[in-house]
């Protein structure tokens, strides 16, 4: 099954429509709109699940990370509709329903262009780089936004620190 994203934005809303996975292969692209929306002054956002199949900690790291931006900044939510029994327990477990609006139900999310990896001619390497940067943040903000979650991503982190900070690629 193919994943995709697909990003818009009506009005003071950002819309945001995952289709099968949310995972750490479009977790990076989905980061780097959403701190370009923030830049750009949207406070409002809403990630429709109705079509997900699965989501993964780096994925819903990165939608706590636009949450806990929105909680710094002192305006805005970030809402989730359509939000199924499996999602809603995944988000619930990690403890992301203290910075999520959560709905099983929702205005569907209007249809937008697909939010496409941007070839900028990066070697594998530096995209490797970028993908370990990403799932870092995302497992730090899953920490900071529920502290129980560290002896969970624990190993995770460690692993992530370790191959960001070592000198020579890892094969």
């Amino acid at each position: 099954m193919d994943s995709s994203i697909q990003v818009g934005v009506r009005g003071a809303t950002v819309w945001v429509r995952v289709e099968g996975k949310g995972s750490f292969l479009n977790s990076g692209n989905l980061k780097e709109f959403a701190r370009e929306m923030l830049d750009r002054g949207y406070r409002e956002f809403v990630v429709d699940l109705a079509d997900c199949v699965m989501m993964d900690s780096t994925f819903m790291g990165t939608m706590a990370s636009v949450a806990l931006r929105l909680k710094e900044i002192g305006q805005g939510h970030l809402h989730i509709v359509h939000c199924k029994n499996r999602s809603q327990e995944l988000l619930s477990g990690l403890g992301l329903d203290q910075i999520f609006d959560i709905h099983d139900n929702g205005a569907r999310a209007p249809e937008y262009e697909a939010l496409e990896q941007v070839p900028g001619g990066r070697s594998p390497e530096a995209q490797k780089k970028e993908q370990a940067e990403t799932m870092l943040d995302a497992h730090e903000a899953l920490c900071e936004a529920a502290p129980e979650n560290l002896f969970r991503f624990k190993d995770v982190l460690d692993f992530l620190r370790q191959d960001l900070h070592h000198e020579t690629p890892l094969k």
